[in-house]
């Protein structure tokens, strides 16, 4: 195999938005700048904070040049229409909300399109990894609300009356759609998998100030346009079963237009084979124990522990993944890819 392709680890990004807090060190060991942090971008393709990988022959090299360099051998052949716009499709987060964010909506692809610089839309998911005892997320709107209702309510100061708040608990994943009003609460840290996007329409606030002593700008005319006002008290997402044998369990976790998620669990000593075949890359992450990778039928070894990421080439063929002492990982793909064995 060329030593061109080959499993990808990368230095996070850190964003120091005001929500932020110090979870990332405290609950998972992370070294982390001074002050807030807020996010970790772990994987990113994006313009604004593209991360550099840290391994192999890439190391110190953008995501975006590694993108340019290998084509379809990075992304696969399910994502030609995001090579051809020179985009790598997703993006991996860590987020840590100290404190609320701002109660929020994403646009999809066409909106994007046209009222976001050509930007993407943003579908979104959220697998829980920490959360304080009573934590909630505001996750769509309550039985009742509809455009006119919510845009009242937006104009009398009263949004809170409108959201449906979801109680979330350590392992739940929770799926964003475009058009979904969302914000995550004080006392969550999620790992977030979504498309290749920074587009988001501020919806509310809290009432705070900026940094700068002023409050932050809203997007309410954008927002009003992108809600999907069928999105009603939705609850976390139910996983569905695709295959457990004693050892290794997989369940689907999203199934969108955009991406796929699976959670695969693997008891002590169990190992789990799969294969990139060109069709897609693959992003695993570690959320609980280690696991300890394994690719091109060699004796090359990377391990990874909760909580860490890991961006497969769609050209890497045969990898398989060891559990010592069990592990649960999120593994996220385009198209849905089958274990080799």
């Amino acid at each position: 195999m060329s030593d061109c392709i080959y499993p990808l680890l990368f230095q996070p990004v850190f964003r120091d938005y005001i929500w932020g807090g110090r979870h990332l060190e405290t609950e998972f060991g992370r070294a982390l700048p001074a002050g807030i942090v807020a996010e970790s971008w772990e994987i990113s393709g994006h313009p604004s904070s593209p991360t550099r990988a840290t391994n192999g022959k890439w190391r110190g090299h953008s995501l975006v040049d590694i993108l340019s360099a290998l084509g379809s051998d990075l992304v696969g052949s399910n994502s030609q229409g995001m090579l051809e716009r020179g985009k790598f499709p997703l993006l991996v987060k860590l987020l840590d909300a100290n404190r609320n964010l701002s109660v929020q909506v994403h646009p999809d692809d066409a909106y994007a399109g046209s009222n976001a610089q050509g930007e993407l839309g943003k579908a979104e998911m959220w697998y829980v990894l920490h959360a304080e005892p009573g934590a909630e997320l505001v996750y769509g709107l309550k039985s009742g609300v509809d455009r006119s209702t919510f845009a009242k309510a937006v104009s009398d100061g009263d949004v809170e009356t409108q959201l449906y708040r979801l109680p979330i608990h350590r392992g739940d994943c929770i799926n964003v759609p475009p058009g979904t009003v969302h914000a995550l609460l004080a006392g969550a840290v999620v790992a977030e998998i979504q498309q290749n996007s920074d587009t988001t329409y501020r919806i509310y606030d809290w009432g705070r100030l900026g940094v700068d002593g002023q409050p932050r700008p809203l997007h309410i005319e954008h927002a009003l346009n992108v809600i999907d006002w069928s999105i009603i008290e939705p609850q976390a997402v139910a996983p569905c079963l695709i295959a457990d044998d004693g050892e290794r369990r997989r369940e689907l976790l999203v199934d969108d237009a955009k991406f796929q998620v699976e959670k695969v669990s693997l008891t002590t000593g169990a190992k789990f084979r799969g294969c990139c075949d060109g069709s897609t890359f693959e992003i695993w992450g570690c959320v609980d124990g280690e696991a300890h990778l394994g690719w091109g039928g060699s004796k090359r070894r990377t391990m990874l522990q909760a909580v860490q990421f890991v961006l497969l080439p769609a050209a890497l063929g045969e990898f398989c993944y060891a559990a010592p002492m069990g592990a649960t990982l999120l593994r996220a793909h385009v198209g849905r890819p089958d274990p080799c064995a």
